[in-house]
């Protein structure tokens, strides 16, 4: 097999992939929503942590990191969240309180990528993403949404359509009231599918399948130009995914957590994660410094392949050649060419 050449690229793309809970914001983002409602917090969260080993003994298997959505659900059919819509939890996603140094962060890092790409010669760009189990309107409602180029997250229908809706000419257009099914769910190990659809550029080009089979220097973001950022031991699978394919992994915790810090270094110590630092963006603190500092060293080792790639692609000009001449030059003259093949 034939070494793999650097590939040349007109524009390189790096990506920070992020989390949400306790990784942007301090807390829960449902908090606002709890508040607006008047549910008590507290007792749903215990309630959802009890479900999953109550259904487990009528044989139903659910999962832990998405079985909070249907108990959300049940809420809004039996009263304390009647009548809440998508367009609701987009509102509320505006009072989610962010982490310091948010949401100026996203945008300054973006302009430090750009400016380091220039200072290579390079055009750099990044881009943020993130990739939650939490709600994706109040994500999208957030001070953060404005500067991320993707966002995924659960989401609810409110009017799904009725059985053999395709038989009808008409579909009743009504107006929304409240959700009522859940339109898609993500846990920690769906996560690593979105990554794959950043990786691949799926999420760009929908004709590009997430399940295809594509090079891996014509990924439109190689994994190793990615960092994810989360709060814990739920995202070891996506963590796992960038270390074994080169690219970074970083944990935070909120810095008033005892817990929260002896949870990251664990992390570290067993290898899971290159480092961690607390949930604090202003521009001082470690953990921008970390990314900052991680994302320098993938513009360096992006200038260094491009010019391995310049050096692989273009031939080097042909030259006079000076030299002695032969003792005894053979009758005819000089056999042969001057230039290459």
């Amino acid at each position: 097999m034939q070494p793999k050449e650097p590939a040349l690229r007109g524009t390189h793309v790096l990506s920070c992939v992020w989390d949400f809970d306790k990784t942007l914001c301090p807390g829960y983002m449902q908090t606002p929503l709890f508040r607006a409602f008047g549910v008590d917090e507290e007792r749903f969260w215990k309630e959802t942590n009890q479900l999953p080993a109550l259904y487990a003994r009528k044989g139903i298997r659910t999962s832990k990191d998405s079985v909070y959505l249907n108990h959300l659900l049940s809420y809004v059919k039996t009263g304390p969240l009647k009548g809440l819509t998508n367009r609701r939890l987009r509102e509320l996603g505006a009072e989610i309180p962010l982490c310091p140094g948010l949401p100026d962060f996203f945008p300054a890092l973006k302009e430090h990528v750009r400016e380091l790409g220039r200072r290579h010669n390079l055009e750099v760009i990044l881009e943020h993403y993130v990739v939650s189990t939490g709600l994706a309107e109040m994500i999208r409602g957030s001070a953060v949404a404005p500067h991320c180029d993707g966002i995924y997250g659960c989401e609810f229908l409110e009017h799904p359509l009725p059985p053999h809706f395709t038989r009808q000419d008409e579909l009743a257009l009504e107006l929304p009231t409240e959700i009522t099914q859940v339109a898609s769910m993500v846990d920690n190990t769906i996560k690593t599918r979105f990554l794959f659809e950043i990786n691949k550029g799926s999420n760009k080009n929908p004709e590009i399948d997430v399940n295809a089979v594509v090079r891996a220097e014509d990924r439109r973001v190689p994994f190793e130009n990615m960092i994810y950022v989360a709060d814990g031991p739920s995202d070891v699978p996506v963590f796992s995914l960038l270390r074994k394919n080169g690219g970074r992994a970083f944990a935070v915790y909120v810095p008033e957590s005892e817990a929260e810090f002896a949870q990251n270094d664990a992390l570290l110590q067993t290898g899971r994660v290159h480092g961690y630092g607390p949930c604090d963006y202003t521009p001082s603190s470690f953990t921008p410094k970390w990314i900052r500092h991680c994302l320098a060293g993938m513009v360096e080792r992006l200038a260094q392949e491009r010019a391995r790639a310049l050096a692989a692609r273009i031939a080097r000009p042909p030259r006079h050649l000076h030299s002695d001449p032969a003792p005894n030059p053979p009758a005819g003259g000089v056999q042969g060419t001057l230039f290459g093949d």
